[in-house]
This record gives structure tokens, C-alpha cells and sequence, in this order.
């Protein structure tokens, strides 16, 4: 879970900061950079994770944790959007079919908010709050409210994106929280929350 975690935070804060304080400003060569962060940190480490959970799961039966079906399904899919999410911003494609898939990214994160809250993981619960929170802020980040020219289509966007830039650099914070908690527990015997 931890490489995950590492994954989907790295991204959060590269795009966060352009997103919140539109720095570095967005032109083709700092898309194509990022774009590339955003396929494999985010993309290949939680697809990794998702893949690893998944086969311990199901082939192996090394997991009994019935959680780890929440956090193996949410690694899986929130790394292939990355892909997507990666690619598009590479090759400068048109965001707006971004706030469709925030909408199932929106169920699928509070789906986790259940999940974990309901066992008792807050820290894990407290991170697919987060989730929650990105995903609505993309759909208003991406959707024209209004009209794709009214002044609200661009005021609700604009502040769209401040949000998204917000909720990805906390988000992205409590994910390196997470990180370095699980990692910590197991390696030198901490009790952290989360890990």
C-alpha cells in the first residue's frame, strides 16, 4: 500500500501548486513534464499496488483483510485514470471530459469513505474524504457551469481549479502522512495511526 500512497502523493503535489498558485505556468513543455509524472508515479505505482492487492487477495489468499478488496479496487482504478489523466495533460488534450469521470471517481471515493470508516481505519477513511473533495472539485475544474463563455462558466472553473489545486496538495500531504507511517510501523516498530 505504501508505494500507493508515495505514488498518488507525488502527483497530487506536482499538480497541486500549478493548479493553486499556477506555478510553474502551463505551456507544452511543463504539460509533457508533467504528464510524464502523472503516468508513472501516480498511474504505475497505484496500478502496481492494485495488481499486488488484487493477486494476494484472490490467486494467493495471503490477505484476509476484506478492506484490502476497498483499497485494491481503488489503487487499480485511480492508477489507470492516471494514465489517462497523464497522457491527456501530455499531449494537451481538452480537459472538460474530465468532469464525467469525476463523477465515478466521486462515488468510488466515498465508497472508500464507508469502507474504511466503517472498520475503523480513519486515517484511510480520512484520505478517501481527500478523494472525495478532488473529484468534486475537478468536475467544477472541468464542467463549463453557465455556458462555455458566460464570465460564471470561467469564474466557476477558475475557482474550480483553486480547489482542485487545494484538496491535491492536502490530499497529497496526508498521502506522504500515510507513507511514512505505514513504513515506520513496519520497519522500526512504530504504532503510528494509518500505518
Amino acid at each position: 500500500m505504501v508505494l500507493g500512497f508515495f505514488g498518488l502523493g507525488t502527483g497530487y503535489l506536482i499538480y497541486g501548486p500549478q493548479e493553486l498558485f499556477h506555478a510553474p505556468r502551463r505551456d507544452a513543455a511543463v504539460d509533457r513534464s508533467t504528464g510524464v509524472w502523472g503516468i508513472f508515479m501516480p498511474g504505475l505505482c497505484q496500478l502496481l499496488a492494485g495488481v499486488y492487492l488484487f493477486v494476494g487477495l484472490t490467486w494467493f489468499q495471503v490477505f484476509q483483510d476484506k478492506a484490502l478488496f476497498m483499497a485494491a479496487l481503488a489503487f487499480s482504478v485511480y492508477g489507470i485514470h492516471w494514465f489517462a489523466l497523464g497522457w491527456n495533460r501530455y499531449r494537451q488534450s481538452d480537459a472538460r471530459p474530465n468532469g464525467g469521470m469525476s463523477v465515478a471517481f466521486v462515488i468510488i471515493s466515498v465508497l472508500g469513505m464507508v469502507v474504511f470508516f466503517g472498520v475503523g481505519a480513519w486515517p484511510v477513511g480520512l484520505l478517501f474524504a481527500g478523494l472525495t473533495a478532488v473529484y468534486v472539485a475537478e468536475f467544477f475544474a472541468s464542467v463549463p457551469i453557465g455556458g462555455r463563455t458566460s464570465s460564471l462558466a470561467g469564474k466557476t472553473m477558475a475557482l474550480g481549479e483553486k480547489g482542485l489545486g487545494l484538496f491535491h496538495i492536502a490530499t497529497g500531504l496526508w498521502l506522504m502522512y500515510l507513507t511514512f507511517a505505514t513504513t515506520l510501523n513496519i520497519t522500526s516498530g512504530y504504532s503510528l495511526p494509518g500505518g
